[in-house]
């Protein structure tokens, strides 16, 4: 072969070899460029995720500030156990639970106190249109050791419970579809309970706020 052709041959194939090079250099730079592109949208993704985190935290916590903080005129917050105490002394006779067994005083001041739950709910609900909010409230009602059995008095609690949950709603004090009103009765139990005994007679509201998918 003479010296021509084979710098000739040379050449050409140089030419195939650098064209390829070129072509697997263009490939993985696609490649990369499309790997960074996905990465980027994962980051943005994952930043917009703990983003909406931090949203709903703090606006969990100020909303569970904001049923905390009711009127103190009617309710007491324990930190401790995260519990609204009714202030209202709703002491009913022994073996007595039904609205009837009420005096009139009572009653009014008990509806007050709903009214003021059902004004604190619609506010937050109204001020946070943006989101998604359910309440769950649990009245919780507790007896006074009187020498009764254990069981008796748990049912006792329960059905003064269910008195006021039924004072409530006949008195128009409806706390609206986004929430949910459970009744309980804990009796003698539980580990939040006065050293005098007869403070135990009582009503504990629970008002416990779940938020939902922050809405575009």
């Amino acid at each position: 072969m003479s010296k021509n052709k084979k710098e000739s041959f040379f050449w050409a194939s140089y030419s195939d070899l650098m064209t390829s090079l070129f072509f697997v250099m263009l490939v993985l730079f696609v490649l990369v460029i499309v790997l960074l592109h996905n990465k980027m949208k994962d980051n943005i993704r994952l930043i917009g995720e703990q983003e909406k985190e931090l949203i709903e935290k703090r606006k969990m916590d100020e909303i569970t500030k904001s049923t905390q903080n009711i009127d103190a005129t009617y309710f007491d917050y324990n930190t401790q156990y995260k519990k609204l105490v009714l202030k209202i002394k709703a002491n009913f006779d022994k073996d007595k639970s039904e609205e009837k067994d009420l005096d009139i005083s009572t009653k009014n001041s008990l509806i007050e106190a709903g009214k003021v739950i059902q004004t604190r709910i619609d506010s937050v609900i109204r001020n946070n249109p943006d989101l998604n909010i359910q309440f769950l409230i649990v009245i919780e009602g507790q007896a006074s050791k009187d020498n009764a059995s254990d069981r008796h008095n748990y049912e006792l609690s329960y059905k003064r419970a269910y008195t006021l949950k039924k004072i409530w709603e006949n008195n128009n004090i409806n706390f609206g579809k986004e929430c949910e009103v459970l009744i309980s009765g804990s009796g003698t139990g539980g580990s939040m309970r006065e050293k005098i005994e007869s403070k135990n007679q009582r009503f504990l509201i629970h008002i416990i706020p779940k938020i939902g998918e922050i809405k575009n």
